[in-house]
């Protein structure tokens, strides 16, 4: 059995700073490590639950943030960027038979992770069919049409309550919540442990995980600097309407994802 795991920065426990989110800055590897220990929690969990194959995709910034050693003989790594519409989980293909996240965030319009933001930080919030859409719901659907079903998320503690709305089988651990700009987080231990078993669960329990593909996908993204509302409004298909704000409708998520990966 072969399953993806994308594995992001700003939803691991104790991540709290946007400095702590540049490789480079002081306080950097310390959350690095720790987003190390969830991927390779999550990884272990997979392979209680049978996995054979797992592949791991570095999702955070410049893709190269944590150490690769100590992980078991069945882990594949992905690190740095395919440059393609699958972002945050490329190279998933049909071949696989679950998606896990890992460390991911509240999107930009929450309010419940001081490092709430969708895929970065130039926009005020996105939104799928009206609503709004984090990094996870984007790349949920565009699995979702390959037919790979997403069975496990870590992250904040409103993400969490985000992904059960699109599906209450997807098994969450939410290892922190947000207040202002500060976070409670559980330990590093305590997130760990419960990863790895949450994940063997959601793969166990893949054939129950079904998040609704809608027949035609409109794409809102509102910019917080109005020259990029009118920059993505010369994509072929892109809509501005209004000073900081485009639409774009596709037939398809990946077409839908196609057009994010030029304007966003």
């Amino acid at each position: 059995m072969k399953v993806y795991i994308s594995v992001d920065l700003e939803g691991v426990t104790g991540s709290t700073s946007w400095e702590s989110t540049n490789l480079g800055d002081t306080e950097h590897p310390a959350v690095a490590e720790q987003m190390k220990r969830e991927a390779l929690a999550a990884a272990l969990g997979a392979i209680d639950a049978g996995a054979t194959e797992v592949y791991i995709k570095d999702a955070h910034d410049s893709g190269r943030n944590f150490d690769i050693t100590g992980f078991p003989k069945e882990c594949r790594f992905i690190r740095d960027w395919t440059c393609s519409p699958e972002s945050m989980i490329g190279g998933i293909d049909e071949t696989f038979e679950a998606l896990l996240f890992v460390g991911y965030h509240s999107p930009a319009g929450f309010d419940r992770n001081p490092l709430s933001h969708t895929m970065n930080r130039g926009n005020n919030y996105v939104k799928f069919n009206g609503k709004i859409s984090s990094e996870f719901l984007i790349h949920a659907l565009y699995a979702a049409e390959l037919g790979v079903p997403s069975v496990f998320l870590s992250g904040d503690q409103a993400l969490c309550d985000h992904v059960h709305e699109y599906d209450k089988q997807i098994r969450t651990v939410a290892v922190k919540d947000g207040i202002g700009c500060a976070t409670i987080s559980i330990t590093p231990e305590e997130a760990c442990r419960q990863i790895r078993e949450q994940a063997r669960e959601g793969v166990l329990n893949r054939s129950g995980c079904h998040i609704e593909i809608p027949e035609t996908l409109t794409m809102e993204i509102c910019f917080k600097d109005h020259f990029r509302a009118h920059k993505a409004s010369f994509f072929p298909g892109v809509k501005q309407t209004g000073p900081y704000t485009v639409e774009y409708t596709g037939k398809s998520v990946s077409e839908v994802a196609a057009c994010r990966m030029f304007i966003l």
